[in-house]
């Protein structure tokens, strides 16, 4: 990739230009338009196609998780990468489901941006670190629910069932556990699931 092209969108002036500031300092990357509310982040994303369109959630007109929802009927190579002010597991289970590759917290969107979008344009995700809990904690509950499927489990989660397979191993080998029922009750003793 020759050049990264990235649209921002926020309804906060201040915040895009510091977002933008952040980005121009990167000589390979451009921001290519900026949106102060989600129907002009979704009418720039689909007449520019950026690699990445970091869209606010808390947007006016249109929030961004039906953003990131229209984004990706309509100009599906992009790669969303939410960004918000909120950790709660209703928000990030909602851009998830709607095919946002990652979810920055604005709170470190100054140290983690350049990654979260470098991760997401590689076709990576990219979740803050209490979003990445929130995550992790979904799916322990879904690979815990008995009868689950890797599919199943890729389903509710928006995953492949390879991602499901690949996530169940590096779970497994980083808790030091051998199955499902060592995760069963792990996740339990966590209070994770009842």
């Amino acid at each position: 990739m020759d050049e990264l092209r990235v649209l921002l969108g926020d309804d906060h002036t201040v915040l895009r230009q510091g977002l933008r500031k952040i980005l121009e300092d990167r000589r390979d990357w451009r921001v290519v338009a900026e949106a102060g509310n989600g129907r002009d982040a979704v009418r720039e994303a689909i007449e520019l196609n950026p690699d990445v369109a970091v869209l606010d959630i808390g947007m006016p007109l249109l929030n961004g998780i039906e953003a990131t929802r229209q984004i990706i009927r309509r100009a599906p190579a992009v790669r969303i990468l939410i960004l918000s002010m909120h950790s709660d597991q209703a928000y990030v289970t909602q851009a998830v489901q709607a095919g946002a590759r990652g979810y920055l917290l604005k709170e470190s969107a100054g140290s983690e941006l350049i990654a979260a979008i470098a991760a997401v344009a590689a076709g990576k995700s990219f979740f803050s670190p209490a979003v990445a809990q929130v995550v992790f904690d979904d799916y322990v509950k879904s690979l815990t629910q008995r009868g689950k499927s890797s599919k199943e489990i890729a389903d509710v989660l928006s995953l492949s069932p390879a991602t499901v397979e690949t996530h169940r191993a590096h779970l497994l080998q980083k808790l030091g556990l051998r199955n499902t029922a060592e995760v069963v009750r792990y996740a339990a003793r966590r209070g994770i699931v009842h």
